[in-house]
């Protein structure tokens, strides 16, 4: 009888597997279109749509912080036809959610990490009007000019960009006013209309506008200087070792999502990321392909909730 069970399980799995996908999937982009998760997403979810001989659409669900489309995934079925993209605002959000009481969903037992598809260094930027070269020439300049009182964007509340701008608040002792936006591509309307002063993102959402001299590069935060911009210094180099992170898109599931479908679209994750074509795009917007294991994407997860939990509760930023 067990022998009888255990070939039913494997004879069901096995169909269950062959079936997958048998209708639309969907990936949910938890900012508008336009800027570096949606870019990505829409890149992966072109080459998946190929590959699987099933539509793959992108639904943007913005607000919040990201939190918003998080919590639609989170409450999806877990059967893999919905999958969350998102960033590094992921653990931030969440977790300044969470401390204040109002996260909908739990950010360490509520995903299943896909893939990190590619990594993106995040940059500190400024409208060209701005009297600095660099994060330490604000930070100078804002400590010299009490009666000045710049604005800085982020792509909505408990954001990499608003943990960053009170890190460095605190650091720095200055002061700024924060405006919430809703993603990377109105911020940077913001930002170039000169609304703001200052801004950041991943690289791929400003490198044109930074070419282009429609914004300046203030500082990167990876922890070493980054090939699209060489001469920009590392928010280490200036003094604000608090504010080094690592920047990265990468897919999620539902946590009770079936182990086979999980490896299923990690590989098609890695698949897309690699196609020549599609590597090609990423990187001329200055993302690195990557398509990892689910286990690297949980990893780098886990490892920012804890890195950036102390810091937001401390300074209570709040989703």
């Amino acid at each position: 009888m067990h022998r009888l069970l255990v070939a039913l399980a494997l004879v069901a799995g096995n169909a269950f597997g062959q079936a997958f996908p048998s209708k639309p999937l969907r990936i949910i982009v938890p900012f508008p279109a336009g800027g570096t998760t949606d870019i990505v997403a829409r890149l992966v979810g072109q080459r998946m749509t190929e590959t699987l001989g099933q539509p793959v659409l992108i639904e943007n669900r913005g607000g919040a912080g990201g939190t918003i489309g998080a919590d639609a995934v989170a409450k999806a079925a877990p059967d893999g036809y919905t999958m969350l993209m998102h960033n590094v605002t992921f653990p931030m959000a969440s977790v300044a959610a969470a401390i204040a009481n109002r996260a909908t969903y739990n950010i360490e037992s509520d995903f299943a990490g896909i893939s990190i598809a590619v990594f993106v260094p995040l940059v500190i930027t400024a409208h060209p009007s701005v009297p600095a070269k660099d994060l330490r020439e604000l930070v100078n300049y804002l400590q010299k000019e009490k009666n000045v009182r710049y604005n800085y964007g982020s792509t909505g509340p408990g954001s990499f960009m608003h943990v960053m701008g009170e890190i460095l608040a605190r650091d720095a002792r200055i002061e700024m006013t924060h405006v919430p936006l809703k993603g990377a591509a109105p911020l940077k309307q913001e930002l170039i209309a000169g609304r703001l002063q200052v801004g950041g993102d991943q690289l791929s959402s400003s490198l044109a506008d930074i070419k282009a001299g429609k914004l300046k590069a203030l500082a990167t935060n990876a922890s070493s200087r980054i090939p699209e911009l060489p001469d920009v210094p590392t928010v280490r180099e200036l003094g604000f070792p608090a504010m080094e992170a690592d920047g990265w898109n990468g897919l999620f599931a539902p946590t009770k999502t079936p182990r086979e479908v999980i490896e299923r679209l990690q590989k098609e994750t890695a698949a897309a990321v690699r196609h020549p074509e599609t590597a090609r795009r990423l990187v001329e917007i200055g993302a690195q392909p990557v398509g990892s294991s689910p286990g690297e994407q949980d990893a780098i997860l886990k490892r920012q909730v804890e890195q950036f939990r102390p810091i937001i509760r401390e300074m209570r930023i709040e989703n």
